[in-house]
Formats: structure tokens, sequence, C-alpha cells
């Protein structure tokens, strides 16, 4: 290692922190409300998140802790401005930002992420980060800044632009040594408000690969992910100009699927498997992250983890929702989804500032 790459080193290192990981429960439904019970108990104050058993099964109870907890009852916008407001603040200074949501189909990902766009209360995350970053370009002076806005989905492991006009191409994953890995050929659109980065999402979704399924009525059937990329561009007491880089992954996780639940056939299952791989993948990677016996990390196992390389363990500010139905019938796949999200709360990652890189597009402006 040179002396140089040392003296980064030294410096990363004393950058790191965990992954925030936040736990959401969705409501009862009403046909669960006939049939089963509510087996999820909230602490917001202390973060703490119970799953109840009967105890004919021998398990009374399992609790796990995390960063924050939000009950059924919780709103859009606290979720936003307590847990991903700050993801969305350091973006804007120039670090990268991972925002993604896993859970069991059905249990409200999708609903979290993006919402209902037209309802100002049932806005989710997705939209409430196009506003903060609009407004406060708006009312930032002496700065001069370019929003960029990316969309692609992952379908049975292929990459695939949801916003090109050729849906049928298949895109191909590349890694430079300064920037990472990367999407070769993926489209990026500059967008000047929200108005106009809110379009970009809308063509991109109707592109999504959606199916029905007896979990859920739309369900996804592809990961999706959107980025956001800011350039800021400050001149300097010399007059010269210097440019940060932060870049903002959205990541609309595919549900975990048990057949026995959801009872896809033909193509359905299919998808449900290559989800189900990816997923298991991911958790492989998260659980190899927080293992100090482990000298390898399988990142090239699925396009999912290669893609989210630098979200963990890498140069990103992240945080993990971790959605979960309570009704008793879900047991096995809450605790699944809590034992994932309790791993992923001690990833270290090394997030910095992205400052002048050569493939900025501010400097031909």
């Amino acid at each position: 290692m040179s002396t140089s790459d040392a003296t980064q080193a030294t410096k990363s290192s004393k950058k790191e922190e965990n992954i925030r990981v936040v736990v959401r429960c969705r409501p009862m439904s009403e046909s669960e409300m006939r049939s089963h019970t509510n087996i999820v108990e909230i602490e917001n104050t202390s973060g703490r998140v119970t799953l109840l058993r009967s105890k004919s099964a021998g398990e009374q109870k399992r609790e796990f802790t995390f960063d924050y907890v939000y009950d059924w009852n919780s709103k859009q916008i606290d979720v936003y401005l307590e847990t991903i407001h700050p993801i969305v603040e350091s973006v804007l200074q120039g670090y990268n930002g991972t925002i993604f949501a896993y859970g069991q189909t059905g249990t409200g990902k999708t609903y979290t992420m993006q919402g209902e766009s037209n309802d100002p209360e049932m806005r989710g995350i997705i939209p409430n980060c196009f506003d903060f970053i609009f407004s406060h370009i708006s009312k930032t002076e002496n700065l001069q800044f370019l929003v960029r806005a990316s969309y692609m989905e992952i379908y049975q492991d292929e990459v695939k632009d949801l916003l090109s006009k050729d849906q049928k191409k298949r895109l191909q994953l590349r890694e430079r040594t300064d920037t990472g890995v990367f999407v070769q050929d993926l489209s990026s659109f500059v967008t000047k408000s929200v108005k106009e980065i809110t379009h970009v999402m809308n063509v991109g979704n109707q592109n999504r690969s959606v199916g029905r399924t007896d979990m859920n009525e739309h369900s996804s059937r592809s990961h999706a992910i959107f980025v956001i990329t800011v350039e800021c561009s400050e001149m300097d007491s010399e007059g010269e100009s210097h440019i940060r880089v932060g870049k903002l992954n959205l990541v609309d996780l595919a549900g975990s699927e048990r057949q026995s639940k959801t009872h896809s056939t033909g193509d359905r299952f299919k998808e449900a498997t290559e989800i189900n791989l990816s997923l298991s993948a991911l958790g492989n990677v998260i659980s190899a992250l927080v293992d100090p016996n482990v000298t390898h990390i399988r990142y090239r196992d699925s396009k999912l983890t290669r893609l989210l390389q630098d979200s963990l363990g890498g140069n990103s500010k992240t945080v993990m929702i971790a959605t979960i139905g309570p009704a008793s019938y879900n047991f096995e796949e809450s605790l699944l989804t809590l034992r994932y999200a309790n791993r992923a709360k001690d990833i270290m990652n090394k997030p910095r500032i992205n400052e002048d890189p050569k493939d900025a597009l501010l400097r031909y402006f």
C-alpha cells in the first residue's frame, strides 16, 4: 500500500458508521382481523419490536431493538423526517446515500417508498425526497446544482433500464476504481423541478414488472432502483470551481415469498424463485459483513448485491427499512425479516464526500 493509500485508509476508518435500521409494521387487513390475531408489539421510544407466540407453541416472545420503529398508526412524513431526511441532506453535501426497503411480499415496502403521490399525507419516501432536494436548491445562493435521474429494475437477475425505449435490452454491470460498480449505458435525465423528476419516475413505473399473487394483488416482481445524482459546484476564494457529487439510491426490493402462501405457478413461480435467490445472496452478504472470520464477501453472487456493494460496507450512508405484517399466520416470515434486519445493524460503512469527480457534467454547463 502506498503512503497516500495508507493515509486515505486512516482517514476513512475514522469516518466509519453503522447502517441505520428501521422497522415498520403495517395495519392488519380486514380478512386478517377475521381469522388471525395481532402478534406484534411496537415500543417507539425504546425502538423495541416484540413478536408474540402462543404458549402452546413453546415460544412466548422474541424481542429486537432497532434505531427507529413504527407501528400501524405511523405517518409517512414522520418516517421520512426522522429516518430519511438526514441522508438526503448528506447527499446534497456530496455523500452517497442508500435507502432500501426489505420484507415479505405485501408488507408495505412500495407504500413506504412511493406511497400515493397525489395525497400529501400519503406520499412516501421518494416523493418527499424530491420535494426536499428541489426546495433546498431553490433556497441556496452562490452554488450551482445539476440533478440527474436514472431508473432501473433487476428482473430475474437481469438489469433493465426502465427509462429506455427498448424494454427488451439487458444491461451489463461494469466497475471502475474511482466510482465502483455501475450500469453500462443506463440512461440519465437532467431534471430541474419536482414535476420533471416525478414524470421520470412515473414513466419508469409504467415499465416495472408486476403481477398478482395470493399475498398481493399488485406484487412487485423485480427489484427497482431509482438513482438521483446531485452535482454541486462552488467557487473558492481564488475563483476556482470545486464540484461535489452525491448519489441517492432509492431501492424498492421485491418481497420475499413462500410458494405455499402465494400459490404462484408458471411465470410467477419462476419470478419468485429468482427473487428469493437474490434476497438470499443479499442475506449472505449481510451475514458475511458482520462475521469477523469471513475474509471474502461474495458480492458477485447476484446483480443486486453487486449494485449494492457500496451501500453495504462501502462508500455510502445507508438506511434499511424492514417491513413486517402483524398477523399471527406471518410469524415465521416476520421473524425472518427481523433477524435479517438485526444482522444489518452491525454493518460498518465508510462514507466520504465525493469531490471533483472526473465525470461530473457540471463542467460542461
